[in-house]
């Protein structure tokens, strides 16, 4: 066995907790002794000290120190400074502690303590915190003032907590605090982010009668709430009327790139000079990362040009955008020779465009150079985290190549890279195509084990490893194993087990299973029907299959030569070519598509039974369609052509079709 146990071996550094802390202040000690004819600390001395101290303990204990020593009585302002920091290091319950202290020694809280606290809590997550915080200021002698609203009215934002945002603003009026542009851009963005576009332009007027003019951040929240809702047309007509920032400009830039109409993206690039305004590098790589998308690589080459004539310096992100492009759409030299640049230009590669080339490489087969990039990573000190591991361990996986799968896994561990779901899923793949069930099976109690639960992919790929195996029964165990975690079974979970339960001849557990798909609203596709009807064919059952296709093409599925294929080769099967011919000449009538097996099904079983002239007539029907030939179908013939009668027969008639 080659894998390491996993993350859960790992030894992980821990920070004292709050209460280690708040026992820090709420120690008594004996007060420190004031070295002899020393001058008391000013509070400058004390905010200098505490601004330079990195660590939040020894800021904590020389914090009390200065009042333990009774030199010194802190101020608003050195609180402020101790607050800010405990906030950046999310000790929230300590700076409750700072707040009540504050109030019993009569000291105001001022508006920037409110302000750091609600950001904090903000920063946490924790908008209902944050909403606390603001009732309880008057309790702390600070009377809310439109800077301490508006901070509060974004922290409700981040959560969308719409609700609260509206009778925050109603509060506010009420308590007769004008609004100022922040107010309003914050109140714009709710209501776009709720869709209430009316509204927001509502909120919009209201704001110019009251003598705010909108900036460059409200028609940018404007221009992007309506490139979201894909509103596009709206969004050109508002920057058609207002003299733009470049911020705007990219917003819009930005939605059209997303619907693919690079060309009016590049249009509106292009007129931004005539309203003063220079295209920067978001504006261009917006542009690259679409063309590149859509496979335009020529124009995307082309825009990057315009860019440097410009004096515009490209950023990693645009060279990403290039990267990723050149190497999805199988150019991997120009892609190389782009790495090449990068590192020729003198930028350097950040993880986002170190796991692109990781990607583009393990896309194109070329792994162990992939590798060489994860070694060279860490010499440049970019360390790889689970997506660099993860892209080599799928692209080993899917090669086959186990043991180098297993070293990556085991050098992911040991670098303290906590292995995710597609990092989980890509080795029990890998452990199924080595026919390797359970240590599968206990790579995914594993993942239970480290609070990473399988997600319907992980189920997916060892039920097939298990119905490819012939366990179909260990498969349909794991059906219910998927459901008591909470994870819904897809079509393709039913696909794998339907074909297991076919290739067993198990017709009474394929309807059950069919049955079990209708019940759990699990949609049916073209392969669902394809692996029942071709289970049916092979059982002899072909009237059924028939009646499944029909079924079938009532749904509004559309049958494929695969649909057929079976039922051809069920037909040859019981020495009934005369219906499979029916059946291909069916396929050409509804102008279903053929295929290279469609055509060498009926070609073999004409050529069994000696009906030379008839698979050979087949033969041109299907180099007519421009479909070639391929090992089996000359095989097929082979038996009659070497037969002298054959051959002579074979010969004639295709002298008399060509010459036709």
């Amino acid at each position: 066995m080659y894998l390491k146990e996993g993350p859960s071996l790992l030894l992980k550094a821990q920070r004292p907790s709050v209460s280690v802390i708040l026992n820090t202040i709420l120690t008594s000690e004996p007060p420190q002794p004031k070295a002899p004819n020393h001058p008391p600390p000013s509070e400058f001395d004390v905010l200098h000290r505490l601004h330079r101290e990195t660590n939040i303990t020894i800021a904590l204990q020389y914090f009390k120190s200065v009042v333990d020593s009774q030199s010194f009585r802190h101020t608003p302002r050195t609180y402020q400074i101790m607050i800010e920091k405990l906030g950046g290091e999310k000790k929230m319950d300590a700076i409750q502690y700072l707040l009540q202290q504050m109030k019993l020694e009569g000291l105001p809280c001022t508006e920037a303590i409110i302000i750091s606290v609600i950001n904090s809590y903000a920063n946490l997550g924790s908008a209902d915190h944050a909403l606390k915080t603001f009732y309880r200021s008057i309790d702390l002698s600070c009377k809310p003032t439109v800077k301490i609203y508006n901070h509060l009215l974004d922290a409700l934002l981040k959560e969308s907590k719409f609700s609260a945002i509206g009778s925050i603003y109603n509060n506010m009026k009420k308590e007769a605090i004008l609004p100022n542009v922040f107010t309003y851009n914050v109140l714009i963005k709710a209501l776009c982010q709720n869709s209430r576009f009316d509204a927001a332009y509502k909120l919009l007027e209201e704001m110019s009668r009251r003598g705010h003019l909108p900036d460059s951040v409200t028609y940018t929240t404007l221009v992007t709430s309506f490139c979201s809702s894909g509103r596009l047309e709206e969004a050109k007509k508002l920057v058609c009327k207002i003299n733009p920032s470049i911020q705007t400009c990219n917003a819009l830039i930005n939605g059209l790139c997303r619907e693919s109409r690079v060309k009016e993206a590049v249009h509106l690039a292009f007129e931004m000079k005539d309203k003063g305004l220079q295209p920067n590098v978001i504006t261009y790589t917006t542009i690259v990362n679409a063309l590149c998308k859509m496979g335009n690589l020529r124009l995307s080459l082309a825009i990057f040009a315009k860019m440097l004539v410009t004096g515009c310096t490209p950023n990693m992100h645009t060279f990403a955008s290039l990267l990723k492009g050149f190497f999805e759409n199988g150019k991997f030299h120009e892609a190389v020779d782009i790495w090449k640049q990068i590192n020729q230009d003198g930028h350097i590669p950040n993880i986002i465009t170190y796991n692109i080339l990781i990607h583009g490489l393990c896309l194109n087969g070329n792994l162990k150079k992939a590798r060489d990039m994860l070694n060279e990573m860490d010499r440049n000190g970019c360390s790889p985290n689970v997506s660099s591991f993860g892209t080599l361990i799928e692209g080993f996986s899917k090669s086959g190549d186990f043991e180098n799968a297993s070293l990556m896994w085991n050098k992911m561990i040991e670098s303290g890279c906590t292995p995710n779901v597609v990092v989980y899923t890509s080795m029990v793949d890998m452990f199924c195509r080595m026919n390797m069930l359970h240590h599968a099976w206990n790579l995914m109690k594993n993942m239970e084990s480290e609070n990473c639960l399988p997600n319907t992919a992980t189920f997916n790929s060892f039920i097939k490893g298990l119905c490819d195996s012939g366990q179909v029964k260990w498969a349909l165990d794991i059906l219910d194993e998927m459901r008591r975690l909470g994870c819904s079974p897809n079509t393709r979970t039913y696909n794998e087990l339907l074909d297991g339960l076919c290739r067993e001849n198990n017709h009474m557990g394929t309807l059950k299973l069919v049955d079990d798909m209708f019940q759990s609203g699990v949609e049916l596709n073209v392969v669902t029907y394809n692996t029942i009807i071709n289970g049916l064919s092979h059982a002899g059952k072909i009237k059924e299959a028939f009646v499944l296709i029909g079924k079938m093409m009532v749904e509004g599925i559309q049958p494929d030569s695969i649909t057929f294929n079976g039922i051809i080769h069920a037909y040859c099967k019981e020495d009934n070519v005369l219906n499979a011919a029916r059946v291909v000449g069916g396929m050409v009538a509804g102008n279903y598509c053929r295929d290279v097996f469609t055509y060498t099904t009926l070609i073999s079983g004409l050529s069994f039974r000696g009906r030379l002239e008839d698979a050979l007539v087949y033969l041109l029907k299907m180099l007519s369609e421009g479909i070639w030939p391929n090992g089996v179908t000359w095989n097929a013939l082979l038996g009659c052509l070497f037969d002298e009668d054959g051959c002579s027969a074979a010969i004639r008639l295709l002298e008399n079709l060509l010459g036709k």
